[in-house]
Parts: C-alpha cells; structure tokens; sequence
C-alpha cells in the first residue's frame, strides 16, 4: 500500500514518538541499573503502551501489531543507551526531556488517529491524553517510580491535553497537517518542561489544601521528575 506525503509525515511523527518515549523508557531502566533485556521491555512498554489502549479502546487493531515497524524504535532505543553506558541514565533531565518529547508528539498523533476512526471531538481529546500519558504511567508503575501524572507537584496530563486541544483546533479550522503538527507537538514538549523547570502545581487534594498553603513548599518525594531546587 502506497503512503502519500501526509501519511508519511504522519508515521514518521509516530515512529518519533515511539523513539524518544522508548527512550525514557530505557534511560530510567538503566538508571535503575536493570539488565539490558529490562531496558528492552520497559522501552518497548513505554513506547507502545498508550497507543496499543487507545486502539483497543477505539475498536481498532494496535498499530503495534498492524505495523512491526513500530517495534524497531524501542529495539534501537536499547541498542543505543546501552551502548552510550551508564554515565547518560544518571543525568534525570534526559530522562524528562525525552518522556516530555514523547507526550508532545503522541499528544497530535494520538488525537488524529481517533479523529481519523470517528470519534468525537471529547472522546478524541482524551485518546489523545491517553496515548500521551499512557506509556509513561505504565512505565513508572512497573519501575516502581511516582508517576508524573498522579503528582500535584508536577504538571503532566494537562500539557497532554492541551496538545490533544490544540491538535482538535487544526483540525476544525482545516490547518491540521505534517507542519502545524510539529509545531504543535512543539508546543505541548515546550509547556511539559517550562512545568517542570518552574515547578508548576496543581491544588493537592482539597483536605490538605488552601489558599494559605499554597505559598508553603509541598514535601518532596524521591521522583526522577521533580525537579531538584
């Protein structure tokens, strides 16, 4: 089946994401010094975990499995961290830039798959959440790590949404292609890390919080994605 340019584009941005998300994936494996078969596993499991819910939740078959090229990213994404070594996986801004690289891109590619199988605009916004945020969290659970979206001290979901909106926009303005996607996956990266630099928060739940607590510093836990002071 031949592609034309915009499906070409399309997948390329997909297989981007799959690639740099793979990337976290791998890069907290080794920091937490698991074998390069546990590299490959939390890789390939954070590279394909959200696309592989969102096209069960869409009826539709996992692109994973449509497409074997999608499982190459994450076998790179092993092959490459193991061989650069350990020194890369203690340095935790690599392993928040790229997870911050992959919410951005999954965010458009994951709002456009389900736009393209007919959801609604709502349903979309949040395939496209999940698709950006579901790799991750398996990620983080499996690796026994806080997860960033679980975390009032750490913006995640909403950078995720606000990719998933944007992406929604383009499309019902009729802007939506390979272009304003990267610029828009720009976008979502860009506000993912400004978040975390500057430590934006979210209320914590409301019987711990007030508007008078929210000048006092929330206790720090031993996340790879908060950001030291």
């Amino acid at each position: 089946m031949e592609l034309n340019l915009q499906e070409v584009i399309f997948l390329a941005l997909d297989l981007t994401g799959t690639f740099v998300f793979a990337v976290s994936g791998v890069l907290l494996a080794a920091r937490r010094n698991f074998d390069i078969t546990g590299g490959l596993v939390l890789g390939t499991m954070t590279g394909i975990g959200g696309g592989m819910i969102r096209d069960v939740l869409l009826d539709r078959v996992p692109n994973a499995l449509a497409q074997p090229i999608y499982l190459a990213p994450p076998l790179i994404a092993t092959l490459l961290i193991y061989i650069i070594g350990s020194h890369i996986s203690r340095a935790r801004i690599w392993i928040v830039a790229f997870d911050a690289m992959g919410l951005g891109l999954f965010s458009v590619t994951g709002t456009t798959i389900a736009l393209g199988a007919g959801a609604s605009f709502p349903a979309a916004l949040l395939m496209g959440a999940l698709t950006a945020c579901g790799g991750g969290l398996m990620r983080d659970a499996v690796a026994s790590e806080d997860p960033a979206i679980f975390r009032g001290t750490d913006l995640y979901l909403i950078p995720a949404l606000f990719g998933s909106g944007l992406t929604i926009l383009a499309e019902v303005a009729g802007l939506l292609n390979g272009i304003t996607s990267l610029i828009i996956a720009a976008a979502a990266f860009g506000f993912r890390m400004l978040a975390w630099k500057l430590q934006w928060r979210v209320p914590q739940p409301m019987r711990q919080w007030s508007y008078r607590e929210t000048g006092r510093k929330v206790k720090k836990l031993p996340s790879v994605f908060r950001k030291p002071d």
